[in-house]
């Protein structure tokens, strides 16, 4: 299934296109718990990791209190916060595992994955599918993305988190002209 030019774009944005269209519009009011979040924590393992700090900075930008696991910074999560994960397999052990670190600490959990039986949809308390190839569903019968792994999972990830920035750009009034001026002077 391997073609070169123009139409390997072509297949790649209808197969992103018909994972976004499946999404549930209705479960992305995910947007209101992270508005009204104390605080906001999040967490991804590889290419899913880079979606979700990229996330973490449009949040920055809304002036929502957003931090990365894994930065210095990164604070304490207590009830009344959100520590929102995305694991497309479903069964990542470092995010099972600090999901239990936010539950047992009080905080609300919000999974992004393509695997509602997995393991992680068992632990969180708001799931939100993405259903879309993942490096679990790269092989074999199970294969559906000419993309490699899970990079349709990852690819879809960066347009909900849009879609998501634009539905919490309403919910907390934010202009651009405030987001513009969050943006870091340090690049």
């Amino acid at each position: 299934m391997t073609q070169a030019g123009p139409e390997m774009f072509e297949i790649a944005l209808d197969e992103l296109g018909a994972v976004v269209r499946r999404i549930d519009d209705g479960r992305v009011a995910a947007c209101a718990m992270l508005a009204g979040a104390g605080k906001i924590v999040v967490y991804g393992c590889g290419r899913e990791a880079l979606q979700v700090k990229g996330f973490a900075m449009r949040l920055f930008h809304l002036g929502l209190p957003a931090a990365v696991v894994g930065d210095m910074t990164t604070p304490p999560l207590a009830k009344g916060d959100i520590f929102l994960a995305s694991s497309g397999p479903g069964e990542t052990s470092t995010v099972l595992t600090l999901m239990r670190v936010a539950r047992d600490a009080g905080a609300k959990v919000l999974l992004l994955t393509a695997e509602p039986a997995g393991s992680a949809a068992k632990l969180a308390d708001f799931t939100l599918l993405v259903p879309a190839q993942t490096m679990a569903s790269d092989q074999g019968a199970a294969r559906s993305s000419v993309l490699p792994m899970g990079s349709l999972f990852e690819g879809a990830l960066f347009l909900l988190f849009e879609v998501m920035v634009l539905k919490l750009k309403a919910l907390t009034g934010a202009t651009p002209e405030a987001m513009r001026a969050r943006h870091t002077n340090m690049e």
